[in-house]
Parts: structure tokens; sequence; C-alpha cells
């Protein structure tokens, strides 16, 4: 559930023993019942505020607003909407790795107009609906405002040669409203800055860069006097956990309910960079072994000697009683003095939430805020902008320590690495100056982003059959240029499926590879080739095909997979990848798209039957609970009606000529939806159908459970009123 606000205690507790003992230990309790309260209304929502925009490329999905908050609250409405708020890895087929790390962040900009300090702050401890201090960045309360998505694939919709990343999602807003725009709600504690804020947001998919998110945050002042000491700071609600494992659902998941109190931050200093870490403690038994990070990459306008500090706080709380130094700030000089100083992380004198003393407070599990701040910029006069760009980072814990060790941190490090080098771009040294050799397009600029790039995934159709897929695809990969060299340097394709094997580690299967026979490049000396040389004779349609208004190329077959059922858990799934052939000359090896990029689920059935083709059933038939591809849960559990016309209406009955349930089917616009266990974890994923089968989650008409027993079934056919009959059998 979302948390509540509780009583601000600015005054130090002391004097009777027994009392300040009392609270240490009862403190946890109350704010945990606290934070699990029903009815506590989601972040504020006008007409224009857009919360439903998410990164969904990489690995990391990470919901982005139009209001300076980042993530959404975990509550029941949060499997429903299938909407991650920070979730690594996103796309993994192993639930265990589907980890969330905070319910809510935000941006906090800060800076002195006239000798006043002024904090405008996204979202603040315990601020959650409108009327509450703490969201104080607003839109236009227009259409336009919404978040605004481009992609720099070739093959997206969204393609857009101006974009950055494979996923840029952009929006404004400012500081400058008190009362919530198109309400007359007033924004209460708020005193502006007098700004806008650009926000950028890039992600990709490659496996390289799929653990990150570039948050680039311009500020513009508005005001007609300057603004001195400017500081941009990211805030976060951290909580490590799987909602596969703990959750808010009732009764909660395999292990138990969500919980808060379970976290420890940690700031480390890696090479030139700085992270401020959280993490689960305990690991919740191996689901919840990821780490989560935020990072400064840099920006423009920063002066020389700017820092990057550090802060953390229990949540919710400014009281003394448990850690007397880290508190959370209350007002806007507060905010900005945690903004401007290097935190206190090093050891002291304290308690644990038991009430046991303890040297160091990051030693204790809690709900630890978690606070990263940069600066200062330089004066911003009247029109002036500044860009902070801060990364969101994961990482799969390595190896099998216990302790939060350098060993461990390997995949988070890895993966902040590389969000810097993709930042930097030209700028491979990183002092911010285009130095000889380092301008590697030949535009004379310094240009961030600029690095090797593997050609893009093709367009790809998948067609699900009776026993089989057939996957499509065109040759658009094969025109794209390399980016540092301008060369054309395609190779070849990889065709891979979900696991094909009980290999749990395993994300895919390789099905086939096919790549050219001879060298693009006239002046290589054949030392270097990729692949087999295999050519694409076995794959090349001597026509095109044309599916849903795209021509298609290729074609691959896979066969023997079995209907209905996915080949393990997770679904089946199936992708295509082009690679290229590297450039020896700088030792940079052969770089392949992402599976990401084009996946596609899919169920192979029985397509549309004849209209006198009366072969309708059901499978598996006798059907018997907890299967091993049934989900955790009484709604993610089904049959397949097989054999259907492309119209009908299935009715199912009791023995007794009781209705059970009606369902509808068109095979032409049938996706699943009607059963939970379809498409659930896959976060908006494509999914295609055989167009013959319909699923049933073993659900009446009021969504209740059916008992075992013995079931009929009519099947009729709306096209001539053809009507089949039937049995199947549950056993519970």
């Amino acid at each position: 559930m979302s948390k509540q606000r509780w009583p601000i205690n600015r005054g130090y507790a002391g004097g009777v023993c027994a009392l300040l003992l009392f609270i240490l230990i009862t403190l946890p309790l109350y704010s945990q019942s606290s934070r699990d309260g029903k009815g506590v209304p989601p972040v504020r929502q006008t007409s224009a505020d857009d919360s439903w925009h998410f990164t969904s490329e990489g690995n990391l999905g990470l919901t982005v607003t139009n209001f300076g908050v980042f993530g959404r609250q975990f509550d029941e409405s949060y499997a429903a909407l299938n909407q991650p708020s920070c979730v690594y890895k996103l796309n993994s087929n192993l639930p265990k790795e589907q980890v969330e790390h905070f319910s809510y962040a935000g941006v906090w900009v800060g800076g002195i107009r006239n000798g006043i300090v002024h904090v405008s702050t996204g979202i603040t401890d315990g601020s959650f609906s409108a009327g509450e201090p703490g969201l104080e960045f607003t839109n236009t309360a227009s259409a336009a405002d919404t978040v605004q998505t481009r992609s720099s694939i070739l093959t997206s919709p969204l393609f857009d040669p101006s974009a950055i990343s494979h996923q840029d999602l952009i929006s404004d807003y400012s500081d400058t409203n008190t009362v919530l725009p198109g309400t007359s709600t007033l924004i209460p504690e708020h005193d502006p800055l007098g700004i806008s804020v650009h926000q950028e947001v890039y992600c990709w998919n490659y496996s390289y860069a799929d653990a990150f998110a570039i948050l680039s945050f311009t500020v513009t002042n508005l005001e007609d006097s300057p603004i001195e000491d400017l500081y941009v700071a990211f805030w976060a609600d951290a909580s490590v956990g799987n909602m596969n494992y703990t959750n808010y659902e009732p009764g909660g998941g395999p292990g138990g309910r969500w919980t808060w109190y379970d976290n420890l931050n940690n700031f480390v200093q890696n090479g030139d960079q700085k992270l401020a870490i959280t993490y689960d403690e305990d690991g919740d038994n191996g689901w919840a072994e990821s780490y989560m990070a935020f990072t400064v990459l840099g920006g423009e306008g920063l002066v020389d000697s700017f820092t990057v500090n550090y802060h953390q706080w229990p949540w919710n709380t400014s009281s003394s009683m448990l850690y007397p130094t880290w508190i959370m700030p209350l007002d806007d000089e507060e905010r900005y003095a945690k903004m401007v100083t290097p935190g206190d992380y090093a050891v002291i004198p304290g308690y644990d939430v038991y009430g046991n003393p303890i040297d160091d407070p990051g030693e204790a599990t809690h709900s630890w805020m978690l606070f990263l701040s940069c600066g200062p910029f330089e004066s911003l006069g009247p029109g002036e902008s500044v860009e902070a760009v801060f990364a969101i980072v994961c990482g799969r814990w390595a190896g099998n320590y216990r302790d939060d060790v350098p060993e461990r941190r390997t995949n988070l490090m890895l993966n902040a690495e590389w969000a810097q080098t993709i930042y930097n771009g030209e700028d491979s040294n990183g002092n911010g100056v285009l130095d000889p050799d380092e301008d590697l397009n030949g535009n004379g600029q310094l240009d961030h982003y600029v690095f090797p790039k593997p050609p893009p995934s093709p367009r790809m159709a998948v067609v699900p059959g009776d026993g089989e897929v057939t996957l499509y695809w065109d040759s658009s990969a094969e025109a794209a240029f390399d980016s540092l060299t301008g060369k054309l340097d395609f190779e070849g394709y990889r065709i891979y499926s979900s696991p094909k094997t009980l290999d749990l580690g395993e994300e895919y299967t390789l099905l086939a590879q096919f790549d050219l026979d001879y060298d693009l490049d006239p002046f290589d000396d054949d030392s270097s080739l990729i692949g087999f040389n295999t050519g694409f004779s076995a794959i090349q349609m001597e026509d095109s095909v044309l599916i849903d208004g795209l021509y298609y190329h290729y074609s691959f077959t896979n066969e023997g997979v079995l209907n209905g059922w996915p080949s393990v858990a997770g679904g089946l799934y199936y992708a295509i990848t082009a690679y290229d052939r590297g450039n020896p000359q700088n030792n940079l090896p052969s770089l392949e798209s992402s599976p990401l990029e084009n996946r596609v689920y899919t169920y192979p059935g029985t397509t549309p039957a004849a209209a006198n083709d009366m072969r309708v059933g059901v499978y598996p038939n006798p059907y018997r609970v907890a299967a091993s591809w049934d989900g955790p849960g009484a709604t993610q559990r089904m049959i397949w009606f097989q054999y259907l016309p492309a119209q009908a209406e299935i009715r199912i009955y009791t023995l007794a000529g009781d209705l059970v349930d009606t369902i509808h089917h068109d095979s032409g616009s049938y996706d699943g939806s009607d059963v939970d266990l379809i498409g659930s974890g896959s976060f908006g994923s494509r999914t295609s159908f055989s167009g013959g089968e319909h699923a049933w989650d073993l659900l009446n008409s009021n969504n209740q459970e059916i008992a075992t027993g013995l079931y009929l079934y009519t099947v009729e056919n709306l096209s001539n009123g053809n009507v089949k009959t039937g049995t199947f059998l549950v056993i519970k």
C-alpha cells in the first residue's frame, strides 16, 4: 500500500531512558503500519499529468512523468497495471531477476536568488497527492505536455533522426505555479525558484547498455534576476524487492507481504564516479539480489570545482532519537544544506531500529532515503540554462558474497562505467574538452552519446501455426552504416527463441545463424571474417511476402513446438538480431543488436477452422490444477479451446446445466488479454496467436474458481450457426 505521513518531531527525546527505549523499539512497528495503511491516493493526477510512460527498450523499466516524479507506488493496483516503477531486469524470463528498486524518486533544484534560498522538489518523503507539500513541479495542463517518445531504431514506428537512444522520453515542467493547474488546489509550502526543467530520459537495448537510464535535466531561469550557487539533486524512496516474491496482494507473495525495512545504502567511488547505492540486505532468499545506484555523469554549466554530495535518512522522519545526524530536511533551508554539503556517512553513534546501540547507522536495515546532488553551477542569468546529467544504474549481485563487498558490485560498476562512457561520447578522457583524435565524426564539436553500435535488428513478423512458428524478416539491417566509420559493415543474422532447455540461467536459445559469404570491405585481407559464410540461400524467399503492410524477404520455420504451452515458464518468444564485422584496426569486436529490439511472444496452435470443420476440442483434458505451466495464483491457470472458427461463441456449463462462462472469440482481434497467465510480466511486449485457439482461465463469469468436476461446452460458429459440443474434466 501507499505510505502515509506521520508526525514530524524536531526535538531530541531525552531524559527518561525507559521511554526512549520503548519509542526506539516500537517506532518501526508504528511506521510499518502507517506505510501499509489503505485509502492513500496515488501521486496527484490531473488531466495533463502523464504517469503511464516507462522505459522498456532495455532491461531497466523506469516510470517517467511530466512533473518531476519517477516511479509509481506499490499497492494492489501494481500488478493490475503491469507497469514497473524501477524494475531490473525488466525483460528477463526469470521471475527472480525482475526486481523493483524504488517506489518514487524525483528531481530537486535549489539555488539562491536575491539572497534567499529556494528549493523546488519533484517529490519528498510522504508526498502522494494534490494538497500535500513536496510535489512542486507542474506542467501547463495542456495535452501537448504529455511525455513525448522518440527512437533511434530505424525500424521503429517512433523513429526520429534526432533521437539519442533507442527510447527517448521527453517532458517539460516548471516550478512557477503555486496552484495545481486546472484545479483550485494550492501547492503548500512552495516558494518557487522561478525555473523550468526540460527533461530527457535515454535508454538502450544493447547488452552492455541495457541496465541503466540516463536522465538529463536542463534548468532555465525564468525570472529577471540571476540564480547563484544552483544545485541539482535526485531523491528516492529506495526499496529493493521482488513483486513476484513479496507483494501487496492479499496474503502477499510466496515470501509474504512487501517490507520497506530490510534495505541498506552505501556510497562508493568507482574511479572518478561516485555512486549512491541501495540494496536489500539479505537478498530475500535469492529473489532480490540486485543493486541500484545513482551517479552524476556530468553536465553543462558546472563550475570546475563542482562536487557530488551524498545523504541518506530514514523515511519521513526528522527525529534525532534514532539517527541524530541523518535527519530528513523539512524546509528549503534544510534541503539546500543537504544539497551543498557532503553527507556524513562515517561512523556515527546511534541505535538500530530495535533500540540496540551501534557504531554506524548504515549497519541498520531500514527504509533509507537515497539522495545525490551535484553543483554548484555557474551563475544563471535571466533566460540562461544549465544541464545536469544523472544515471540510474542497476546490476545483479556478482559471486556468492554475503556482504556488500566490492567484488559483489562488479556488475553494477561495469554498468556504471558504460553509462559514463556512453555519456562522454567523444570525450574519452572526460575532461570536457575536444582533444586531438577525439573528433570521431569530424564535425569539430565535442559530442556526447557517440559510441560503437551494431546494425539494428530487422523488422520481424511471427506467424504461429499448428505445431510450428514461422518467422519473417526484412533486409533493412543490411543498409545500416557504422556510426563511427561510416561504412556498411553488416555481416549476418542470428535467430533466437526462449530457452529450449530447463537451464534457468539461459535467456535465449540460438536456433540458427546466417551470414554473408563474402567480405563487404574490399580492403580487408579476409583474415577477420565473422561467422561461417553460409550465405542466405536457405532463408531467402523468391518473392517478398506482404504482412500487415510490410514486405519481408527472409523466412525461417521452427517446427515441433507444442501448441498452447510455452517451452519453459515465462512464455515462448522469438527474436532475430543483426551483427557486424567489428573493426580489427580499432580492436573493436563484432557487435550484435539486442534480442529485445524485436522480441515477440507467441502461442502456436490451430489456425481458424473452415466452415464445415467440426473438430473443436479442449486441451489438456483432463486438466489437473497446479500443472508445471501454471502461475502461482488461482487467476494464473488456463486451458485451450482449439479448432475454432474465425468467429465463435463458447459457452461452458456444469453437468446440471448452469452456465459457468461465455467466451467470445474473434481470430482477428484475439490478444489473450482475458487470461492473466498470458503476457503477465512481459510489460507490453508483442504477442501473436494462431487464430484458431482461445484460452480460458477456469474462472466463472463472476471471476470465481470453478470446482472439480466434469463440464460441458458448446462452440457456435457465428458465420453459419453450426454448434459443436464436448466435455472436459477438471481435477483439483
